[in-house]
């Protein structure tokens, strides 16, 4: 039974993942009671489905958590207004769970992949705000975790093929028209990409560090040690963005300290919570970005020994990130404090000391 009384908020409602968060939450039929959308001017008046019903988009303002109770606010914007607004949020007793960068490298403040590491949701006990990790790292950990349990992972070595939708709506709609342009013979806009990603790849996604990495590979670096808890984590990215408009795939290189096989890992893999094994090369059967768009498992396939280093796997991994990349990972985080009762004893909490 629907508890009506428990009230969401979604900041970002109107874009890919505020809408796919909107989607998995009416998919899991959670006991949540009418969830209220907010986002800003441009997306004022929209109207977006929910349990047979037409939610219509609020203007986001300072007034929002100063007027209005929520239990939980999920944030699926940017790391600025992620930056001014959870705060705000948090402060009124929600507790927040956010998509955007700003949060994660933050001590204070957990960063969760349910699947690994559940038991960090105590450290939101006194800030209130979770924060949902980046996209390639989610799945890429979910692949990681068991392996390092049973082997103990020494290195890593992943290069991304990230779709474009992990850029945005804007940048959905460049790549299809820019093939439109090409296929009629004409220049192609650029506009949201460095250069043209239509029958491309660009080896770039965020901005250059000075080492020559990019922002996006950092990430994935930083957030997988603070995740696992190995801070010394030998670990290099390659972050590219491809043509496909779901889905990101990886290819990852392994390192063990301990002899590692390719039957074990495959069986530990399809004991793993949120996995899903496709491994029969003979048979062409390993997950592609179109196969497992619109699902919220990771796919693994190409399971195979790495004989460059010892004990070393190869291993391919796919999963849809607007899904278990960002949105279904932030419902699973509501869904872990729902089982816990967290919000609950955290605002019973709160209330004591007020």
């Amino acid at each position: 039974m629907r508890n009506q009384n428990l009230k969401l908020a979604i900041v970002g409602a109107s874009g890919l993942v505020g809408r796919e968060m909107l989607k998995v939450l009416e998919e899991r039929n959670l006991p949540l009671s009418r969830p209220r959308l907010f986002a800003s001017e441009r997306s004022l008046g929209q109207k977006l489905s929910f349990r047979d019903e037409e939610l219509e988009v609020e203007l986001l303002g300072p007034e929002v958590f100063e007027t209005e109770s929520f239990d939980f606010v999920l944030f699926a914007c940017s790391a600025g207004i992620a930056a001014e607004y959870a705060p705000q949020a948090a402060a009124s007793g929600a507790l927040v769970i956010d998509n955007s960068s700003h949060f994660r490298m933050q001590p204070q403040v957990p960063l969760i992949v349910p699947e690994i590491n559940p038991d960090s949701l105590e450290m939101a006990r006194e800030g209130g705000i979770i924060s949902n990790p980046n996209c390639s790292t989610i799945q890429m950990l979910c692949v990681l975790k068991p392996l390092d349990d049973a082997f103990g992972l020494q290195r890593v070595v992943v290069s991304t093929y990230q779709s474009v939708s992990g850029a945005g709506q804007e940048a959905m709609d460049e790549m299809q028209t820019q093939v439109g342009q090409l296929l009629a013979g004409q220049p192609p806009l650029i506009k949201e990409f460095s250069k043209q990603i239509a029958f491309n790849c660009i080896p770039q996604i965020d901005l250059f560090l000075e080492d020559g990495s990019t922002r996006e590979e950092l990430k994935m670096v930083e957030e997988s040690r603070k995740i696992l808890g190995r801070p010394d984590l030998r670990m290099v990215a390659t972050a590219v963005r491809v043509p496909t408009f779901i889905s990101h795939a990886e290819s990852l290189n392994l390192e063990f300290a301990r002899p590692v096989s390719v039957e074990e890992a495959r069986e530990l893999l399809r004991k793993a919570p949120g996995l899903e094994v496709w491994d029969d090369p003979n048979e062409r059967h390993y997950p592609t970005p179109f196969d497992v768009a619109g699902r919220d498992e990771v796919f693994v396939g190409r399971i195979r020994l790495d004989p460059s280093v010892e004990n070393g796997l190869a291993i391919w991994a796919v999963a849809d990130n607007l899904r278990k990349g960002a949105a279904t990972n932030a419902i699973q985080i509501l869904e872990l404090c729902l089982r816990q009762s967290f919000c609950s004893r955290r605002k019973g909490e709160l209330a004591k000391r007020a």
